[in-house]
């Protein structure tokens, strides 16, 4: 039985933030969530690890990114992430424990949140990495000086809502 998406997520310009790396990682993301919402619900927990190592680095990259340019450890767009993460791994011990329907619900809702969270922290964060300087290809910052550590407890946008 095929599951199709009902609200299958396009990599669209409006998704990019500005960062190469940051927007490669980003479509990375949307191709996953768009295969695995488009596999049956038998089929989805092969894939549906993948989301999570996907998204595990995806989300450690950013952070690196973000500890490196004076964030502080708990600012909100870190702990948004690790919120991310905890719900992906309590939907896994769920669907291991014999509820088929958690993952299609969490991917329509991952596709409903990422393109909030994109425009406003991924964006926010490119924007402050791209003032400093700071390279994601090569992870360096050219005047380290520049950076107070720990001195942002911001998410890297205007707003640190639930984007």
């Amino acid at each position: 039985m095929e599951n199709t998406a009902t609200h299958p997520l396009a990599w669209t310009p409006e998704l990019a933030t500005g960062d190469a790396r940051m927007d490669e990682t980003h479509e990375a993301f949307v191709a996953l969530l768009n295969q695995l919402m488009s596999v049956s619900p038998e089929a989805q927990m092969p894939l549906y690890l993948q989301v999570i190592d996907h998204t595990v680095d995806h989300f450690a990259q950013e952070e690196r990114w973000m500890q490196a340019t004076g964030f502080a450890p708990d600012n909100c767009h870190a702990l948004q992430h690790a919120s991310i993460l905890e719900t992906m791994q309590a939907v896994r011990t769920h669907t291991e424990q014999g509820d088929t329907t958690l993952i299609g619900r969490l991917a329509e809702a991952l596709a409903e949140w990422f393109p909030q969270h994109a425009a406003t922290m991924d964006a926010g964060l490119a924007l402050h990495l791209a003032s400093l300087g700071y390279d994601t290809q090569t992870e360096t910052l050219p005047d380290p000086q520049r950076v107070r550590p720990a001195s942002m407890s911001g998410c890297g946008s205007v707003s640190c809502g639930t984007g």
